[in-house]
């Protein structure tokens, strides 16, 4: 990952860097990372967000119809 930095302007670099690892998902990364998670903990939390996932195609796709 490469951030330039533009006339010095290191407050503007640091938003940008902070914006790229944001996307890149590196946040949610770490916070999952911080504790130890238990394999049905993390199968769990998998199964709910693929539900989550599902539920909010099926609103989108029923929202698109009518």
């Amino acid at each position: 990952m490469l951030i330039t930095v533009r006339d010095n302007n290191v407050d503007q670099a640091l938003r940008a860097l902070k914006k790229k690892l944001q996307r890149e998902g590196v946040y949610r990364e770490m916070k999952l990372r911080r504790h130890y998670e238990k394999p049905s903990e993390k199968r769990a939390r998998q199964h709910a967000a693929a539900v989550s996932r599902a539920k909010k195609a099926d609103r989108k796709r029923a929202e698109r119809d009518s």
